[in-house]
This record gives C-alpha cells, sequence and structure tokens, in this order.
C-alpha cells in the first residue's frame, strides 16, 4: 500500500531526510519536497532520486517552489520554520514560525483540501494549531509530531542504560513538545518488565530529564542546528501508519475536546493512526503524579499560545 503523493514541506535538513525516507520505503508514488529556497529542492530531490537505482526505490522524487506541484497530495509533512540555535527555546520560534505555517497552511488548503497534515515545525503544539485554524481541517486531518520522537529519545536513553535492545523496549511519552514532557513511567517496561524492577528511581529521573532535554543536547552539539535524523524518522513513520492503515498506537500531538480533562489545545496523547489520520484518542489511566504533570504540560502550552496572541 502506498500513496499517490506525499509533499514535504521544507528542504532543509529535516525535511530533506522526511523526503529520502519516505522514497525508501515507497510510501508513495511522488515524493515532492516545496521550498522557497530557490533550486534547493530541485537539486535535493534530484540527488535522491539519483540514489533511486542504488536503494532499490522507485517512488520519484521531486522539488519545487510553487505549491501546484504537490496538487492532490494525500499527506503534508510540514518542516518549515527557522531552526532553534543553541540558548534559544523552542517558544524564540513562536512568532516567526507562525507566519510561516500561517502561509504554508493556506496553500495545502487551497491544493490538497483533503489531505492530511503531519506538524513537524516548532513550537510544535502550537504550530499544529496555527495550521488547524487556518486551513479548517477537522482535528482528524491535522496531527503534530512529538510523542514519537520524544518517546524514541527516552527508549534509546534507558537502552543504553540497561544495556538491552531498544526493541524490547515499550514507552509513552505525552504532554506538550518541550521542558514540560510526561515520560510515563507507569506504562514503561522491557519485554513486559516494568523500569522500576530495572532501575532505580534516581536513575530514572536521571533519564527523564535528558529525555527533556533531548532537543537542547543536540542542538548543544550541532550549534548551527537541531535535530533531524530522529525527527524525520519520528514524521514518516507516522506517515506510514496513515498510508498502510496499521492502526498504529502513538504519541501524538491531537486536539483534544475534554479529552485528560482539556479542551481546545494540542497536547501530545496516545493516538491510533490509520487511513484518514487520527481514528482514536485513546484514555489511559494516569498516576496522581502523572496527571499533575499532564496539566502543567498543558498549561505550558495554552501560554506559549497565549503569547502568540
Amino acid at each position: 500500500m502506498s500513496a499517490n503523493k506525499i509533499t514535504v514541506v521544507g528542504a532543509g535538513h529535516v525535511g530533506a531526510t522526511c523526503a529520502q525516507r519516505l522514497a525508501e520505503k515507497e510510501l508513495a508514488r511522488e515524493v515532492v519536497m516545496i521550498d522557497i529556497a530557490e533550486g534547493i529542492p530541485q537539486g535535493k530531490a534530484l540527488d535522491q532520486w539519483e540514489s533511486a537505482p542504488v536503494e532499490g526505490f522507485d517512488s520519484h522524487v521531486v522539488g519545487a517552489q510553487d505549491y501546484e506541484a504537490a496538487a492532490g497530495s494525500d499527506i503534508f509533512i510540514v518542516t518549515a520554520g527557522i531552526a532553534r540555535k543553541p540558548g534559544m527555546s523552542r517558544d524564540d520560534l513562536l512568532k516567526t514560525n507562525a507566519g510561516i505555517v500561517r502561509s504554508v497552511s493556506k496553500e495545502i488548503a487551497r491544493v490538497a483540501p483533503d489531505s492530511i497534515i503531519i506538524m513537524v515545525s516548532n513550537p510544535l503544539d502550537v504550530m499544529a494549531q496555527v495550521a488547524l485554524d487556518t486551513t479548517g481541517f477537522p482535528r482528524e486531518r491535522v496531527i503534530g509530531m512529538a510523542g514519537v520522537l520524544d518517546t524514541a529519545r527516552y527508549r534509546s536513553f534507558i537502552s543504553l542504560e540497561l544495556g538491552v535492545s531498544v526493541e524490547d523496549i515499550q514507552a509513552l511519552v505525552l504532554g506538550g513538545h518541550g521542558d514540560t514532557m510526561v515520560p510515563l513511567v507507569s506504562y514503561t517496561t522491557i519485554s513486559g518488565i516494568p523500569l522500576t524492577q530495572m532501575l532505580s528511581q534516581e536513575r530514572i529521573d536521571a533519564l527523564i530529564e535528558r529525555t527533556r532535554k533531548g532537543g537542547a543536547e543536540i542542538v548543544g552539539y550541532l550549534k548551527t542546528g537541531s535535530a533531524y535524523y530522529a525527527p524525520s524518522a519520528a514524521a514518516v513513520q507516522m506517515a506510514e501508519a496513515i498510508v498502510k492503515d496499521k492502526n498504529r498506537i502513538l504519541p501524538c500531538a491531537a486536539h483534544l475536546k475534554g479529552e485528560y480533562g482539556q479542551d481546545g489545545i494540542f497536547l501530545g496523547v496516545p493516538c491510533k493512526l490509520g487511513e484518514g489520520g487520527l481514528k482514536e484518542i485513546l484514555q489511559v489511566e494516569l498516576t496522581d503524579s502523572e496527571e499533575a504533570a499532564l496539566r502543567t504540560s498543558a498549561e505550558a502550552v495554552r501560554d506559549t499560545m497565549a503569547a502568540l496572541g
């Protein structure tokens, strides 16, 4: 199963890596990369297409400045915006990226009114809200990529700590995409064995802290950009779940209408993804401390939305 066309908006590191992964997995007959920088999407797309004979994929990759190339796309992965630099919080990107996402969303609604949007641009939860408001799409078709990435980071750190395969680690990270994210220790297991049986609370707390600062840790090393391999992998996993109607349970930023006691904001929660986008939001039981942390995270998202006005 594959889509007819998937478009990636933004041909920077995240966008270009998304396009390459989409093509290599043959998730669409055509993968389109759109960017305002002249020649960049065309050059990267051609380079990727020239790797097709070696990698053995037939998804055609094309680049464009113009949204006409994206007409009729099934899915848009939106990565457009400025990246974080050292010392910047995700919220520092707020006003600039909101303007960019607003104009992108208008174009998406114009050329592909039935499409699904996977939002990657930061600050993620608020940018998803901007896209929802601008397009007027139902909440099922605007989903934010955050929880999959945050959970992957959490799982990768647990793997290093315990010396076990990442494949055997099950976890969920909920909440906003930022320093208030909520790794659910009560749902973290290694082949079904609770994490609390394998690590002390002190080590677990350290892993949670590293997960929350995971993006900043990479920004600190790179200095002139932010993470892109893991974010692109996370966005493409979501796209694959939708294209192949996998009914995967993944932590994603969804627009809540009373779930988890929240209304009218995007927040990371367990979602069932398949054909049509968001099929269901799963309400899981939280411990008192997890519930309090999720409320704090929701307030942080509201504060950012208020700052945007």
